[in-house]
């Protein structure tokens, strides 16, 4: 029995069910990373609302502020029409608001508001918090390597 088959053996007598050949697709492994972090990161944090959802985002929001609605969805990834539904969402909630930008009057920024601020400051806090667990067993020196590999798969990505 190889590492491998004997790793499915185990995972599949805890009662976890294995995605077969996908177990050893980076896609596919990234994508469950994904859920399953934001899953964990959003139980941990239940006084946010939706807002633990979307800290990416905020995070692009606070380090850019202003930006056309069409730069930030280029910047994570969505759909326009996706977008907008999330900053309805957090506008409605008082997290972001969105303004004319002076240069193009058929363009929106959009901003944190003071409350969004102290929220993103507070979630980025507890983000960290998440961070150092989901990185347990990796050294520092693994984890700054795999930031770069995900930082050159998703430049592959963006082409």
């Amino acid at each position: 029995m190889t590492e491998d088959t004997r790793a499915i053996a185990d995972e599949t007598e805890t009662g976890i069910l294995r995605g077969g050949d996908f177990d050893r697709s980076l896609g596919y492994r990234l994508r469950l990373a994904q859920i399953l972090a934001y899953r964990n990161f959003e139980e941990r944090i239940t006084d946010h609302g939706a807002t633990p959802r979307y800290l990416g985002l905020l995070g692009i929001v606070a380090a850019n502020p202003g930006q056309p609605q069409n730069r930030l969805a280029e910047a994570v990834g969505l759909q326009k029409s996706s977008l907008v539904t999330i900053l309805d969402r957090l506008e409605k909630d008082g997290i972001l608001e969105r303004r004319p930008v002076p240069e193009d009057r058929r363009a929106k920024g959009v901003w944190l508001t003071d409350h969004g601020e102290e929220v993103v400051a507070e979630l980025s806090r507890e983000a960290l918090d998440h961070e150092d667990s989901l990185t347990r067993g990796i050294s520092p020196e693994d984890r700054e390597r795999l930031l770069d590999m995900l930082g050159q798969v998703i430049e592959n990505l963006r082409g």
